[in-house]
């Protein structure tokens, strides 16, 4: 019973925020284009699906994702785990210990990412405005490599407790440099590619990832030191899908000199 007065409130409170984006698409639709909605059926009815969706989904963070990934924190970070018995915790705390952490967030940042839907939704249509020249799987392995990547880092600094825009700056610092030799016209991909990894699957794991290992190590304050994982997921899958990219074509152009050569 609790269970269902919880849903029907995450229900109204959706609804709430839903409201103001159906408001300015039919006031626009109504009052500026002066133009009736086609299909007004059908776009009512994905309306609903659309709410009752995200009711459930926000249902679902709550009952699973955040516990799992707050409970695998405190798991992998448990004394008894990394020391292999409780007697042993008593040695110096060192950032080496933490190695297992380091893998789960790799492996949960690329198992999140090849799984992300708006990668997948990005990744189609660049292979169809490339014709083909981007793969759907070259760009999404690419973006959870660089996903991947950048969370396991993202735990890191965690663990060592290293302020955030260090690792940001010097990210940054490598995207302006990579941007200079990319190719043209992978350039605004790989940016929107650390835009859409932060999206429905990879954002709960990953933020409550990052709370729950803050929370469980020594000397860490979740609110400084938990939140930032996502930002390294936005950051790593640019300087990825560049050096994806640069890679690709350095081959291409090897290959070409090569029958060059040859003929």
């Amino acid at each position: 019973m609790d269970g269902i007065i919880e849903f029907l409130i995450i229900l109204l409170e959706t609804i709430r925020d839903v409201l103001p984006i159906i408001l300015i698409i039919f006031g626009f639709q109504f009052l500026v284009l002066r133009q009736p909605i086609p299909q007004l059926k059908s776009v009512l009815l994905g309306l609903i699906y659309v709410i009752l969706g995200l009711a459930l989904f926000l249902q679902g963070l709550k009952q699973a994702l955040f516990p799992l990934g707050e409970l695998m924190a405190k798991q992998l970070t448990d004394p008894s785990f990394i020391y292999h018995g409780i007697e042993q915790t008593q040695q110096l705390f060192n950032w080496t210990d933490y190695k297992w952490v380091y893998l789960f967030a790799a492996a949960i940042g690329f198992a999140t990412t090849i799984a992300e839907p708006s990668l997948i939704a990005v990744a189609i249509k660049a292979k169809d405005v490339s014709g083909g020249t981007i793969t759907i799987w070259g760009l999404r392995i690419s973006v959870a490599i660089g996903v991947s990547f950048g969370i396991a880092l993202g735990t890191f600094r965690i663990v060592t407790g290293t302020p955030l825009h260090y690792y940001i700056i010097a990210g940054y610092i490598i995207v302006v440099i990579q941007t200079f030799f990319a190719p043209r016209t992978i350039v605004p991909l790989a940016y929107d590619s650390g835009g859409v990894t932060t999206s429905t699957v990879t954002v709960p794991l990953v933020a409550a990832l990052g709370l729950g290992l803050s929370a469980t190590i020594p000397g860490r304050n979740p609110l400084i030191d938990g939140f930032g994982l996502i930002a390294f997921a936005s950051l790593f899958p640019i300087i990825s899908v560049m050096g994806y990219a640069q890679l690709s074509h350095f081959l291409y152009q090897r290959k070409e000199q090569e029958k060059i050569a040859k003929g």
